[in-house]
This record gives C-alpha cells, sequence and structure tokens, in this order.
C-alpha cells in the first residue's frame, strides 16, 4: 500500500493525544451514517493511517513513540467516542505488536515495525467457529515441502480489520501442536477475506471470515504464539485494555449524546413540576449516578494502564498479574457503564430519542455486541480469587 500523502510519524504521548482528539472531531460527523448505511469506513482508515496514530506502540529503539498504555487506551477511547467501530479495528493490529515485542525476533521487529511506521495496518484471523471452546485452533501450518516456508490451511471468523488490512496476524496450529502467529500478506495467492459479518452492533468492522487455501507464508513471517501464555507476558492484558476503551468511548458517546439530547429536545414530564426536562429531579439523580459510574470506569482505565506500564517495564509472575487484574476491573466496570449509558440514554431522552435519524441506537446495539467478546463475570470470579484467595488469574489473552 502507498499513500498520496506522507504518512505521520508520532514521536510523544501529548502528540498522540492530541492528534487523536483532532481526528475524533472528524470521525464523529458520519458516524451515525456510517453504522446505519454499513458504510465501510475506508476513507477514515486512510486519514487514520496517515496521522500516525496505528505505530505508537511501536518501541523507540525501532523509531516508534513507544507511547504508554494510559496513553494508547486513551487514544482507543477517544477513536471509539468517535465511531465504535473505528475504535475497534486496530484492536488486533496493536494486539498483534504486542506478540511481536514479546515473541518477535529482533529482525522480524525491525521489518515489520517498519511496515507499521509506513502506514500498513494489521488485521487478524485469530478466532474460528465450531471448534469445541472459543480457543481451540485447527488452522493447521505445514511445511512446504523441502522449502523453509509454510502453506496455510483453514477458515476463520470474528477477523475484526482484516478487510482492511495489509498483513493478516493468523493463528495456527503447526505439525507439533503448537500455536504460532503468521503475519501473511492481504493479497497472498488463495487468501479470501469475505465480507459476511451481520452484527447488529459495531456494524462497519469488517468481523467477517478469511479463507486460506494453501497460503504460502515465508518462515521469517511466522512468530511464537503459544510460548507467549505459557509464561507471564503482557500480551493478555494489553489485548484486554483495548477492549476496555474502547468500551468506554462507547460509554461516553452515549453519555454525551443524552446530555445534549435532554439539553435540547426532551420535554419535562408533566408530574416533575417543571418546565424543562434538565430540571426534573429523577432525571438530575439519572445523570448523577451515570456520571460517577463513568468517571470511575476512565479512572480505573487509567489505572490498568499504569500497571500495565509497570508490568512491560519489569515483566515478572506478580506485575502481570496486578496487570491483569486491574485490566480485568476496567473490563468489567466498562462493559456495565456501556451497557447502562446506551440504555438510560433512551430513558432520559423519551420517545423522539428513538427516530432513526437521529442513530442513537448504536451506542447500546455497539455496545451489546462488543462486550460479548469475553463474558464478564468471570472477570469478577478472576479478581475475587487473587483478593480472597491470592490466586493468580489464568494466562490467557481473555483476562
Amino acid at each position: 500500500m502507498t499513500f498520496s500523502h506522507p504518512v505521520a510519524v508520532i514521536t510523544s504521548d501529548e502528540q498522540a493525544l492530541i492528534v487523536a482528539s483532532d481526528l475524533a472531531e472528524d470521525f464523529k460527523r458520519d458516524s451515525a451514517v456510517r453504522d446505519r448505511e454499513r458504510r465501510l469506513p475506508l476513507p477514515e482508515l486512510d486519514v487514520f493511517s496517515r496521522s500516525g496514530l496505528w505505530g505508537i506502540s511501536v518501541p523507540k529503539e525501532y523509531g516508534g513513540a513507544g507511547v504508554s498504555n494510559v496513553t494508547l487506551a486513551k487514544v482507543i477511547a477517544l477513536i471509539a467516542q468517535a465511531d465504535g467501530s473505528l475504535g475497534q479495528i486496530p484492536q488486533n493490529h496493536f494486539y498483534a505488536l504486542e506478540v511481536l515485542r514479546v515473541n518477535g525476533s529482533h529482525e522480524q521487529k525491525q521489518r515489520l515495525y517498519a511496515e507499521v511506521l509506513a502506514g500498513q495496518r494489521f488485521g487478524n484471523a485469530l478466532a474460528e467457529l465450531g471448534t469445541k471452546t472459543a480457543h481451540d485452533r485447527v488452522t493447521r501450518l505445514t511445511r512446504d515441502g523441502d522449502g523453509d516456508g509454510y502453506r496455510i490451511n483453514g477458515r476463520k471468523f470474528y477477523a475484526t480489520g482484516a478487510i482492511y488490512a495489509q498483513r493478516i496476524p493468523t493463528s495456527v496450529v503447526d505439525e507439533n501442536g503448537v500455536q504460532q502467529l503468521a503475519f501473511v500478506p492481504r493479497d497472498s495467492k488463495g487468501l479470501t477475506v469475505i465480507d459476511d459479518w451481520s452484527g447488529f452492533g459495531q456494524r462497519t468492522t469488517g468481523s467477517g471470515s478469511v479463507v486460506f487455501e494453501d497460503v504460502y507464508v515465508a518462515a521469517e513471517d511466522v512468530v511464537p504464539f503459544q510460548s507467549a501464555f505459557e509464561r507471564p507476558t503482557t500480551v493478555g492484558p494489553l489485548a484486554q485494555i483495548l477492549h476496555a476503551a474502547i468500551d468506554t468511548g462507547i460509554a461516553r458517546a452515549a453519555y454525551e449524546d443524552a446530555l445534549h439530547f435532554v439539553r435540547s429536545k426532551t420535554r419535562p414530564w408533566i408530574d416533575s413540576g417543571n418546565d424543562k426536562a434538565t430540571e426534573d429531579p429523577l432525571t438530575l439523580k439519572s445523570f448523577g449516578h451515570l456520571s460517577i459510574r463513568l468517571h470511575a470506569t476512565e479512572a480505573l482505565l487509567e489505572r490498568a494502564g499504569e500497571s500495565l506500564d509497570k508490568a512491560q517495564a519489569e515483566t515478572n509472575a506478580e506485575t502481570v498479574a496486578a496487570a491483569s487484574i486491574a485490566v480485568a476491573e476496567a473490563r468489567a466496570i466498562s462493559t456495565e457503564i456501556s451497557l447502562a449509558a446506551g440504555s438510560t440514554l433512551f430513558e432520559l431522552a423519551g420517545s423522539q430519542a428513538t427516530l432513526i435519524e437521529h442513530g442513537l441506537d448504536r451506542h447500546w446495539r455497539n455496545a451489546r455486541v462488543h462486550t460479548l467478546h469475553d463474558p464478564v463475570r468471570w472477570k469478577y470470579h478472576a479478581v475475587g480469587n487473587y483478593y480472597l484467595n491470592d490466586e493468580k488469574p489464568p494466562l490467557r489473552g481473555t483476562i
């Protein structure tokens, strides 16, 4: 992929947040239309890529900004606030970059990080349908004859971002039963991306199918994957803090739209005895309740980022467990507030808010679909077990 305009290279946390804030203003403008028409955000992604934000987690020693996880989470939350789908599309891109940071060779990091800084997007082909559990994989990686390359055969689903990517990091099982992550070029022969995502929320994430039919991948494009979960690493909590950031951004969008609608359009209920909806005491109570939970969510997200930064700086069983739990706490509360804000919006704004031209239903739909990524009930289990029994959470990408 080449761009008609140069790709920026962001050099600091402060710059990343400024760029994200500016982009969010633009992305918000037509977000309801894109959702309603299921219009894939190709022009927006071009701008997003050229902004340099897709390279902000590249370590400084490889030419990137190496921003903190606090900043990374805030950037994703800002974009998700503007458009929930646009906020989710880079999630697996940053996840793959963390696998690369933890498990890649120096040569792999040099080459793949350089691609990212030049504007390349990484998608994903991780999950599969029809397996015994959501974590089982049957897509195979086999030797390509006597050469040093491989062939991939299998089918993936929930492949968020693959349709927009230049590389598709793909989880594969090798001949020894060990999972690897293959950074497969999007234009590889035998690779087909199918736009068959039909979820009622996150409608433009492109989270459909990817089919591999004897797809060649070079040996240098295969990075160890399973070993990232056989020892304490930050791969799992990094994945999860991005999900928490997406939900936090969706919650903030629903909250802000509720404020705007009640201030400008909602009529007071007759029993309130007030002339304005903004003076209704029960409405004030509900907004107070929402505000407190939203602010708590944003605070826990920042705290989780700080804990994850510590774990990346000094990685061991204790720091990774602490980061995983801090992220699980943020993930749990962000799930709840995103759903609550999307639903309470209508309770406070009234029937007029349901008109399709406002597009306000997208917030709840986006939250309901995205928060199903992994069950929040197990977040509470992990958190309770950690504090009560000193049990560290499992080393997985879903805790």
